[in-house]
């Protein structure tokens, strides 16, 4: 009998719905998140605007610059924090709900799962980032006189992809660790801070810390989208950055997909699913 290509896309689309309707349930706390997202960007922009204050000598061209590639750091952050979040926050729910156990019991294969997870936590990442953009675009006196706004889309839409790879490895902690697995995705997620250029250039690291940035794909997406909305830079000259991001994306998702898979057995077998408290 030949397998229905389209059951698991359906199962896939199931667990997707699932996280939307935990968002309607759930969404006045959802606000909240956006608020203090929207808080701390407008932070960073107004940290970038007091640079042309107090009489420094600083062009205004040069102020908007800066905000903007601040902000574009920021916006990123928010997205990347939010997709890694919302990937390893679903282990640590369906643990506290106890369904974990019935979830992984389920006739649905573990990539449908894993897959459904992060279409919900893409589009939902998106959709917070760009209300954050609209609204820091309406405060801030901002040029994007330059900007390719295209160019900087696909950058975000082919590093998407490393980032649901990396996204679905740290997912894996909540589980080996129920107790401080989150915490250690925060871990993870400042170590990236850390080294790919979010607020300040890569150049002003160590040069051995500079060689870690060029593992990270928010390097290679900061590059990119700053250049597009910069500079206008358009698919050529971005072809160096998109290239490596397609490359990490290719080798992070099996390799997350992998881990998952490993991660499961053993926990299974070491009765780590269990809730018991």
């Amino acid at each position: 009998m030949i397998a229905n290509p389209v059951l698991p896309i359906r199962a896939a689309l199931s667990f997707t719905e699932r996280q939307f309707m935990l968002i309607k349930r759930l969404w006045g706390w959802e606000a909240m998140f956006l608020f203090y997202t929207l808080c701390s960007t407008m932070a960073i922009g107004y940290l970038a605007t007091s640079l042309g204050e107090g009489g420094t000598v600083v062009s205004q061209a040069k102020v908007n610059e800066i905000t903007i590639s601040l902000l574009v750091g920021t916006l990123l952050w928010g997205y990347l924090s939010t997709l890694f979040w919302e990937l390893s926050a679903t282990m640590s729910w369906e643990r506290w709900e106890g369904t974990i156990e019935y979830t992984f019991m389920a006739p649905v294969s573990r990539a449908a799962h894993i897959f459904g997870m992060s279409i919900y936590a893409i589009v939902y990442s998106l959709c917070r980032a760009g209300a954050t953009l609209g609204i820091v675009v309406l405060t801030f006196s901002i040029g994007f006189h330059n900007a390719n706004w295209l160019a900087a889309f696909i950058v975000l839409l082919t590093a998407t992809a490393s980032f649901v790879g990396i996204g679905i490895m740290v997912s894996v902690l909540p589980l080996l660790a129920p107790e401080k697995g989150q915490m250690i995705v925060g871990a993870v997620e400042g170590g990236m801070l850390l080294v790919s250029g979010v607020y300040y250039p890569i150049s002003v690291l160590p040069t051995w810390m500079q060689y870690v940035a060029k593992l990270s794909p928010a390097t290679y997406t900061l590059e990119g989208i700053r250049a597009a909305l910069i500079k206008g830079a358009g698919l050529t000259e971005l072809a160096p950055q998109l290239m490596i991001l397609a490359l990490m994306g290719v080798l992070f998702i099996p390799l997350g997909l992998y881990l998952f898979g490993v991660a499961e057995i053993y926990c299974k077998r070491t009765g780590r699913l269990k809730r018991s408290g």
